[in-house]
């Protein structure tokens, strides 16, 4: 079974940036340890747009799910025990890809 890829492209205006990227590095380790979770990158656009990828990539789509009604949704009905109310969130729109693997190729070892 191919494993699948989830992008969610988050538009963030400039002067956003660096509070996503804060946000996102301060929960660094919340996705590691879900079961079925295989690999996660933030991409910074360098030029031509002000969409954010965030790349995750799971075994199953039931993974996915699962981290989605789980820890994510926890993580992000969280905010209060910081005293206050949640902060406004960094991107201003947000749509969610979805792909399977069918073709993967690493580095050759040589």
């Amino acid at each position: 079974m191919p494993s699948v890829v989830k992008i969610n492209v988050l538009t963030v205006p400039a002067e956003q940036r660096e509070v996503l990227e804060k946000r996102f590095a301060s929960r660094a380790g919340t996705v590691d340890s879900s079961d079925g979770f295989e690999w996660f990158e933030l991409l910074r656009p360098v030029e031509g747009t002000e969409q954010y990828l965030v790349y995750t990539r799971w075994r199953d789509e039931e993974s996915f799910q699962a981290w989605m009604e789980g820890p994510m949704k926890a993580a992000h009905q969280g905010g209060s025990s910081e005293g206050g109310e949640r902060p406004k969130p960094a991107a201003s729109g947000s749509t969610l890809w979805s792909f399977e693997v069918v073709q993967q190729a690493g580095p050759r070892k040589g």
